[in-house]
């Protein structure tokens, strides 16, 4: 299972993802949508959390389409409530949240 950690740090925003394999950073996804090209950001709606919504979505579902349909209801859900300095998340936890997103009951 992958977990998600980030933090701030002197030169921005960072989230990596740890699995089995190691620990390696969280790809951007600017190849979906281009939110935020100087990175991600978390604690409030605005294009950088955007962006890292886009691509834990993307990473858990790991399915693209699927991401742009339910990455800004994930936005609002988790990504606008982290915790300033550093959060966690498991795949578990954020694909429960998902499925969530995805029902006509979710929002």
């Amino acid at each position: 299972m992958k977990t998600y950690t980030g933090r701030r740090t002197a030169d921005g925003c960072a989230v990596t993802v740890s699995d089995d394999g190691g620990e390696f950073a969280l790809a951007l996804r600017l190849d979906l949508r281009r939110h935020s090209p100087t990175g991600f950001e978390w604690g409030y709606g605005g294009s950088g959390p955007a962006q890292l919504a886009l691509a834990l979505a993307a990473d858990v579902l790991g399915d693209d389409v699927a991401a742009l349909g339910v990455y800004q209801r994930l936005k609002f859900r988790v990504v606008a409530r982290l915790a300033a300095d550093s959060w966690t998340l498991t795949e578990d936890e954020l694909g429960d949240t998902i499925r969530t997103l995805v029902r006509p009951d979710g929002e």
